[in-house]
């Protein structure tokens, strides 16, 4: 589950730029990230408890239709309602909350490359949106982005041609494992309460495949976001050959 953490002590309207070259794998053309913090306030507000909007973004300068997909995916997070309408922009959404918000509500928005398998950047998004109450809502969601097609990659893009069902099967022992070793002693009653779902949050790791469920999906909000890493040898002749060796 993300953490407000993000937000710990940055001065009021702090921006930070930070250009750099990341550790690439062998055979892989450099790629270039510049990461974009900020934390803005309602102007005036010096309280402990201002609303605030806290953004932690990394770019990529060479990647303009990577960096569209970003603030695509980031925007649509910021509703608590899927109902709701997307804004227009992140600048308009922060301008938006933080117009409207009381005192002690916050908004945490991050995008952050955590893998590179392949051509294959994964780029990891977290929010947490807190408008009072017990506490907030986390969201997580990943993009797969092909260097090589310009695009992200579906699910149907990863799997071998008609392999869908058997990689849902596989992901459903996969959580049937996670519930044993996570809930064991109730495993029964849980996955009646509980029981397995697809999720659309899927990347392509080096090691295996990980998904990432919402909260309250297959698990109460206690247990966060579940997460299943599926290694590879357990997907043979189910992705793609050049998407798993």
């Amino acid at each position: 589950m993300p953490v407000p953490s993000i937000a710990l002590p940055l001065l009021l309207g702090l921006s930070l730029l930070l250009n750099a070259c990341t550790t690439r794998p062998p055979d892989r053309p450099p790629l270039t990230v510049s990461r974009h913090i900020t934390e803005v306030r309602p102007k005036g507000c010096q309280e402990e408890n201002c609303p605030l909007v806290n953004l932690d973004l990394e770019q990529f300068p060479d990647e303009p239709a990577l960096n569209r997909l970003v603030d695509q995916r980031l925007r649509l997070m910021t509703r608590y309602d899927p109902a709701d309408p997307v804004p227009a922009s992140l600048a308009v959404y922060e301008q938006g909350f933080l117009a409207s918000a009381r005192p002690g509500w916050g908004s945490w928005l991050q995008a952050k490359l955590v893998d590179w398998p392949h051509d294959l950047l994964v780029v990891e998004l977290s929010s947490y949106l807190f408008e009072g109450g017990a506490h907030g809502l986390p969201g997580r969601g990943f993009i797969n982005y092909s260097r090589h097609q310009q695009r992200a990659l579906t699910l149907q893009d990863l799997l071998a041609p008609g392999k869908e069902g058997a990689f849902w099967r596989v992901v459903q022992q996969a959580h049937h494992d996670w519930v044993s070793s996570h809930h064991g002693e109730e495993r029964v009653s849980f996955l009646q309460q509980w029981p397995f779902q697809r999720t659309a949050n899927i990347a392509l790791r080096r090691t295996g495949v990980e998904l990432k469920y919402d909260v309250y999906s297959i698990a109460p909000y206690a247990d966060g976001h579940p997460d299943l890493m599926i290694p590879y040898n357990q997907l043979q002749g189910i992705i793609r050959p050049e998407y798993s060796d």
